[in-house]
């Protein structure tokens, strides 16, 4: 659910597709099938809406007020939702999700991580160079114009290539010769393929965020876990041209006046009410083989376990010690911390819920089908095989492949960033056939106009120390014969003492300072670069990753031939069942109840939480759990405005949606179509959800939309951001009286 750490894992990214059985509470629902497949089950459990109201191209509908927030003009993916909730284009999503642009506005002269920033007028508004805003404009099934065209006798490279190229003239004819952004996703394994066209604004600004106090209150103590007492929101604005259109950022741009905005639901919150998650959400692996679940116990979760914990317990040092440094630090170390106990909760739920075990019985009565009917086996027989093969395979090779990555390329701050020079150590080889002077200098202008944004929340002790643990960690886990060539200098130059290693490598690097890249840039030379020991980190232990990687990437096309293999013969086998496809960041609903639940024997817990219990976790002495004086003094004089219930301010709430990562930030709505409350995380004994649903036990957490009402008003006084909403009270007409259909530009 937290904004997922996408880089880390781009080497070892494949997709399992899945899918889960239909039941209300469980699968994440193209919207463009609502009224086909969910449209009754959703009236039954309360929605007043008509699916017109819900999903429409021609209309304005709910999907025109959901937004993917992404670092750049990415439609492949997105690392949270957002919400537009006024008609002037002001957007609510998660405070982690916003983390990252409060921290870059921050400083210790304006510290709004700690302080919170509001906005008081549209002129104080911060611009923030690369975040992007993506409306859905609308979604196709393009299955028939690929399928047919790929052979069975394909092999699963050319299969790729071949997607890959009928995709590119797809996405080619819907841009529109550049209005529009396109992407073409499979579905089911890459049974079934949609492609997804996007408006994309490039002009998003802050606008409010509360104190890390109320924002992240419970800090990593309190992450994925319930009762939850945080209150997790940040307010954005889009802007567009003055015809409406996306820009570039510029003063000349207005606000945005968009297709659909969300009404603000003032009402009380009751158990078994609708609720219905609509979002971005990133990956699910729902229907994983007992193969996968073994490889996720024993292989990568342990490895990503270990080094991110290595690297939290380095950064944490110098961030309790310097408040600079926490401040340049504050984000890299939020999105580290989620990853490290998310990884520990899913190992720690695929174990205690016996998920290899259900996996195992699925598999089993899978080959049984398949071997009742020779057509069959011939057709299935071998997909799983091909996936057992394939992580036989991929065990061979992962303790040194991932790291390689993890505490080689992508370790330190200082390898990661020389990688970056990679273009240019090509470009300076000495006596090519014809030097290119024009690629050289675009080039070097490249580099050097990164440095400022690289250097910016850098701290060279820190990253120092990080260096030589990451690298004696790796030293620790892997075979000798299986170690670069760099580890042959520590050990021969310097003893094995990785501290030293470090201090050289430091002292010597062009990468280590901004002057010292800055005077590399302005005559750069090929020895130099070359020569360089951060340089050579990055050259020894890339060797060592490619050495891998091609065992690594042919076992991943057979697993993924398996798996294809595997989800049509499950459709197959069971033809009355509705099927929801796995989680690939494209727009997903999914609609459930408010609900508590029952996580052990003997223990239950509410299905809300309140202020109350805010200052019942206070602990002045821990940074995590610091209640902030003005929020004591409303708490005390039980000054909650119009927001609270029967004299209670509710602060968080509980839903039994299916989610994941990416649906930070994505807003519940009630029955009429009113925000309720905006999705930030997932429960801690259900953190194995992504693989296997468990309805009994699976949550989603929730920060009540009256509680970023009462922060917003009687905290922060921001009244302006008050006056443009549309507040929807208990004596209030329903919002569905407010969404009036209407057409929406789309051509």
């Amino acid at each position: 659910m937290k904004k997922f750490w996408l880089s880390i894992f781009m080497l070892f990214a494949f997709v399992i597709s899945t899918f889960a059985t239909a039941l209300p509470d469980e699968g994440m629902w193209l919207p463009m099938f609502v009224k086909r497949l969910n449209y009754v089950d959703m009236q039954k459990m309360g929605l007043h809406l008509t699916a017109e109201e819900i999903y429409s191209v021609n209309h304005s509908s709910l999907k025109d007020a959901i937004v993917g927030l992404a670092s750049g003009s990415a439609p492949d993916g997105y690392f949270c939702t957002a919400e537009v909730v006024s008609d002037q284009g002001l957007l609510f999503t998660n405070h982690h999700c916003g983390f990252s642009s409060v921290q870059k506005h921050s400083s210790v002269e304006h510290d709004y991580i700690t302080d919170g920033f509001w906005a008081m007028s549209k002129k104080e508004e911060l611009k923030n160079p690369g975040l992007t805003a993506s409306f859905l404009v609308r979604m196709e099934d393009v299955t028939s114009k690929i399928i047919p065209e790929l052979s069975d006798t394909l092999s699963e490279a050319d299969r790729s290539a071949k997607i890959k190229k009928l995709s590119k003239k797809l996405i080619k004819e819907a841009e529109e010769d550049g209005k529009y952004l396109v992407t073409v996703k499979s579905f089911f394994g890459g049974n079934e393929f949609y492609m997804f066209v996007y408006q994309t604004y490039k002009d998003v600004r802050l606008v409010g965020a509360p104190p890390s106090a109320i924002g992240k209150f419970g800090g990593d103590t309190d992450n994925w876990m319930w009762p939850r007492h945080t209150g997790d929101f940040t307010v954005f604005r889009i802007y567009s041209a003055p015809d409406g259109s996306p820009a570039e950022i510029s003063d000349k741009n207005i606000p945005l006046k968009p297709k659909h905005h969300l009404p603000i639901s003032n009402k009380s919150i009751k158990k078994n009410d609708f609720a219905m998650i609509w979002g971005y959400p990133g990956g699910t692996q729902r229907f994983l083989t007992s193969y996968g679940v073994n490889y996720n116990i024993n292989d990568f979760a342990p490895i990503i376990i270990e080094v991110f914990g290595k690297k939290l317990e380095v950064w944490k040092k110098f961030m309790d010690a310097d408040h600079n440094v926490k401040i340049k630090y504050a984000s890299k170390y939020a999105g580290a911390a989620n990853a490290w106990k998310l990884f520990i909760g899913q190992k720690r739920g695929l174990k205690k819920l016996k998920v290899y075990d259900k996996k195992l019985k699925i598999e089993n009565d899978f080959t049984k089908w398949v071997n009742a009917d020779e057509a069959r086996k011939a057709k299935y027989g071998e997909a799983l095989n091909y996936i057992k093969k394939g992580y036989e395979e991929v065990d061979k090779v992962i303790n040194p492949l991932f790291f390689a990555s993890l505490c080689g390329l992508r370790g330190a701050e200082i390898t990661q960033y020389a990688q970056n020079f990679n273009q240019l150590h090509s470009l300076l080889k000495p006596k090519p056939k014809k030097r290119n002077k024009e690629a050289i200098k675009s080039t070097i202008e490249q580099l050097k106009s990164s440095i400022d944004k690289h250097f910016k929340d850098y701290y060279l002790p820190a990253d120092r120390a990080t260096l030589a643990a990451l690298l004696q960690l790796y030293y620790n886990n892997i075979p000798k014969n299986d170690l670069p060539s760099v580890f042959n200098i520590i050990e021969k130059d310097f003893n094995n003492d990785f501290n030293a290693y470090a201090n050289f490598v430091y002292e010597n690097s062009i990468f280590a300072t901004k002057d010292k890249i800055t005077d590399f840039l302005t005559k750069p030379k090929y020895k130099v670069l070359d020569k360089d020991p951060a340089y050579k980190i990055v050259q020894s232990t890339f060797k060592s990753l490619m050495k891998y990687s091609k065992t690594y990437n042919l076992s991943m096309r057979t697993i993924n031939k398996g798996n294809r293999l595997f989800i049509a013969g499950l459709r197959e086998m069971n033809p009355d069942k509705v099927y929801c496809p796995d989680a690939n960041s494209t727009m997903r609903l999914t609609y459930g109840k408010v609900l508590d639940y029952y996580p052990a024997d003997a223990i239950h817990y509410n299905y809300f939480t309140t202020l109350k219990g805010v200052m019942e976790k206070e602990d002045p002495k821990n940074d995590e759990f610091i209640v902030p004086a003005k929020l004591k003094e409303l708490y005390n004089k039980k000054d909650y405005g119009p927001y609270a219930e029967n004299g209670v301010m509710h602060v968080c709430f509980l839903t039994n949606n299916d989610i994941t990562g990416g649906n930070s930030g994505s807003p519940v709505i009630n029955a009429d179509g009113e925000l309720m409350g905006l999705a930030f995380d997932g429960n801690w004994e259900a953190m194995s959800g992504d693989i296997a649903f468990e309805p009994e036990l699976q949550r989603t957490i929730c920060v009540d939309a009256r509680y970023v009402l009462f922060i917003i008003d009687k905290y922060a006084g921001a009244k302006n951001l008050i006056d443009e909403l549309d507040i929807v009270n208990e004596t209030t007409s329903p919002a569905k009286a407010n969404v009036e259909l209407h057409p929406a530009n789309v051509e």
